[in-house]
């Protein structure tokens, strides 16, 4: 029989309060695709790490090409060939993308050796990426080719990738399963964390479910269907979303004319911006990362003020007021709240608990002399936590405790909560599981019914699609006429994003300049 290329036998990791991996057994084969499926919390990212060697099993064996290994750190597993992407990304944001991938590959190669590599992999990927540019300037979408590019340059044996996809488009995804399915062929192996029942099902021909740590089951996903995959994830079907029409109210949100040139060497300029946002209406705002997604939101947010003085007050409106120079705490209180694409950093401070972390955006807790109610705190935290099924333990929890999609729900819940007037929601269910992202657009859905004005950003077309009234593409800083919902399409919006779209009035096909 062919020796597993790796075999993990009885791992087990506690932590202070919980027990993130019981007893689990895992074997992959050489040349497969194998699939790590669980939701939120079930223990699949400190599994993966383990094997990374940036976590320490606390009992269990690992056991790399037929010989027990005991991998103290990363680069001990790059040496045994084993890569990782990881789900929260582990950049340095000073740095530029050539030299956060030469911190990871052989010294003896030079930075210019290591700028050609990279340009050449991205060119055959199909995964675009500037090696000179530093990595703060980078959309999540674009960090996310940085990590992949990276792993990839290590030749490595076996592939470990957690949540690849998650902002990156159709197109993208595409192009990413042709090389992973080559990989496959030539014998490297994969270890695939993803929500993405489909993806699965395409790519992986071996599945291990895990369930509180544990492993409770293994199948062929190909086998499968997703309603069965989720029956083995989180013991259920996911309820069917139920998007019913709505006649939009007044105007939320109007931008009109907006104009502005990029921050740094390597944004976008944002060129004249048409924009609506009703209440009781959601609309998607499609694009491949990296095309303006987030100097719109700068600039819709507060983060931005440039607008008022560069464009006139008129620029951005709220409620029928002109907010462009305002700030961030003003529009909040004006009603528009925001979540950020960056959880972790942007959206919640890592080090603060969950409680302290409602303050950045909510003062229902503080009284009317500045002292914070810190019972009052930890009963709204602990409201969230329930209500969006939260996996933590309690409102005194630091965030960086929790795993990526439970931060996710808890901070899409300290939004939705506030009962915003307009909510502007990036990448709403980045890394969450197929339960958890059904119950925030079950949520987002039942805030437009309420009257709320929605604004959705996201790289997934069929969450759009889901959750929108009308659809608007972003391509180069320019946005496109917006759809009907009913009448979007997979391919017509794919096209769209490449900048080519007819003009409202002359019927003309453009493109993005």
């Amino acid at each position: 029989m062919t020796t597993p290329l790796l075999s993990l036998q009885g791992i087990t990791k506690r932590y202070p309060g919980v027990v993130a991996n019981q007893d689990v057994s895992l074997t992959v084969m050489p040349g497969q695709a194998h699939a790590v499926l669980g939701e939120n919390g079930a223990g699949k990212s400190t599994l993966m790490k383990i094997i990374y060697g940036s976590v320490k099993p606390d009992e269990g064996q690992v056991v790399f090409n037929g010989q027990p290994v005991q991998i103290r750190n990363p680069q001990e597993a790059r040496k045994l060939g084993i890569s990782m992407v990881f789900q929260h990304f582990s950049l340095f944001d000073t740095l530029t993308v050539a030299e956060n991938v030469w911190l990871g590959l052989d010294k003896t190669l030079s930075l210019a050796e290591v700028t050609q590599r990279i340009v050449a992999k991205a060119s055959e990927y199909g995964l675009d990426l500037e090696p000179e540019r530093p990595v703060h300037s980078l959309s999540v979408g674009e960090m996310q080719r940085v990590e992949i590019i990276r792993a990839l340059l290590t030749e490595p044996k076996l592939l470990i990738l957690d949540e690849p996809t998650s902002v990156l488009t159709p197109q993208a995804v595409e192009k990413l399963f042709a090389v992973l399915h080559k990989l496959v062929s030539q014998g490297c192996s994969i270890l695939y964390i993803s929500h993405k029942l489909h993806e699965i099902r395409a790519l992986c021909s071996a599945c291990t479910v895990l369930r509180g740590g544990r492993v409770t089951g293994a199948c062929d996903p190909r086998e499968e269907s997703n309603a069965s995959l989720s029956r083995l994830m989180i013991g259920a079907e996911p309820p069917a979303l139920q998007h019913v029409a709505r006649d939009p109210g007044a105007v939320v949100l109007s931008v009109k004319g907006l104009s502005l040139p990029r921050q740094d060497p390597f944004g976008v300029d944002l060129d004249g911006i048409e924009l609506q946002v009703r209440a009781s209406e959601v609309v998607g705002l499609a694009g491949v990362s990296g095309n303006g997604q987030r100097e719109l939101m700068w600039a819709l947010s507060g983060e931005d003020t440039r607008a008022g003085p560069l464009c006139g007050p008129a620029s951005v409106g709220l409620l029928g007021q002109a907010v462009a120079g305002l700030g961030p705490v003003p529009r909040r209180q004006m009603g528009l709240h925001f979540v950020p694409e960056e959880r972790l950093g942007l959206g919640a401070v890592p080090s603060l608990s969950l409680s302290q972390n409602l303050l950045l955006t909510r003062s229902e807790a503080v009284g009317s002399s500045g002292w914070v109610r810190m019972g009052v705190l930890a009963d709204q935290a602990r409201s969230i936590i329930e209500r969006f099924k939260v996996k933590a333990a309690g409102p005194q929890a630091p965030a960086q405790s929790l795993s990526g999609g439970n931060l996710q729900k808890f901070i899409v819940g300290r939004e939705i909560s506030a009962a915003p007037k307009l909510l502007i929601v990036s990448q709403p269910t980045w890394g969450v599981d197929v339960g958890a992202a059904a119950q925030i657009r079950a949520e987002i859905l039942a805030l437009r019914d309420a009257g709320c004005a929605v604004l959705v950003v996201s790289e997934e077309l069929e969450e759009l699609f889901e959750l929108s009234d009308r659809i608007h593409v972003i391509a180069k800083g320019r946005l496109s006429p917006s759809v009907a919902r009913a009448e979007a399409t997979a391919p017509k919006i794919g096209e769209w994003m490449s900048g080519l779209w007819p003009l409202a009035k002359e019927g003309v096909q453009h493109a993005a300049a």
